[in-house]
C-alpha cells in the first residue's frame, strides 16, 4: 500500500466474521425476549387497568343513583336495583359491553367484553390474559360482580326485610374472589 503524504492509511474491511455475526444475532434475541416479556407485562397490566375502570365507573353511576335517591327521599327506589344490570346506569355503555343476555355460555363469547347474565343478575368481564387471572369462575376465567342493596340488619336474620330493616344504598361487589397474577 502506498501512502501519500500527510493522508491516512486506508485499510479495507471485508464485514463481519462469522463469529461476531453469532454475537450480534444472539444479543439481538436476548432483546427481543426482553422484549417481549416486558410488552406481555404491559398488556396484562393493561387489561386489569381497564377491568377495575370500568368496575369503578359503574360504581360512580352506581353511588350518583344512590345519591339521587338520598335527594328525593325515595330510598325504597334502591331496592330495585338489587341484582339488576348496573350498565343500564351509564350514559354511554363501554365498546366493550356485550349487551343484556339470556342464559350466555362464557365460552362462545370473546375474551376482553362485559355481559349482563340476566338469570344469575351478574355483570361479568371475561379475562383476555387467563393465566394472568386467579380466582373468579372459572371454565373461561372470569370475574363476576353484582348489584346488592346496602341495609341496616334491625332484625339481625342476615337478609333484607322490608319495613324492618333500612335501606342505606346499593354497592357492586365481586361474587368471587379474584386477583391479578404479574
Amino acid at each position: 500500500m502506498r501512502r501519500l503524504e500527510g493522508a491516512p492509511l486506508l485499510k479495507i474491511s471485508r464485514g463481519f466474521s462469522l463469529l461476531e455475526l453469532v454475537i450480534v444475532v444472539i444479543i439481538v434475541a436476548f432483546l427481543a425476549a426482553i422484549a417481549m416479556a416486558r410488552l406481555l407485562a404491559l398488556q396484562v397490566h393493561a387489561e386489569r387497568v381497564a377491568m377495575e375502570t370500568t368496575a369503578g365507573i359503574v360504581r360512580s353511576a352506581l353511588g350518583m343513583t344512590v345519591a339521587e335517591t338520598i335527594v328525593r327521599h325515595d330510598l325504597q327506589r334502591l331496592e330495585a336495583l338489587d341484582g339488576g344490570n348496573p350498565m343500564e346506569r351509564l350514559a354511554e355503555t363501554p365498546i366493550n359491553y356485550l349487551g343484556a343476555l339470556d342464559d350466555p355460555d362464557p365460552g362462545s363469547l370473546p375474551d376482553g367484553h362485559w355481559y349482563f347474565d340476566n338469570r344469575a343478575g351478574a355483570l361479568v368481564y371475561l379475562v383476555r390474559n387467563k393465566e394472568h387471572f386467579s380466582g373468579g369462575a372459572s371454565n373461561p376465567p372470569r370475574a363476576r360482580f353484582a348489584v346488592r342493596l346496602v341495609y341496616a340488619d334491625r332484625n339481625g336474620d342476615g337478609r333484607f326485610d322490608r319495613g324492618i330493616d333500612a335501606v342505606e344504598g346499593v354497592r357492586l361487589t365481586p361474587l368471587e374472589s379474584y386477583k391479578w397474577l404479574r
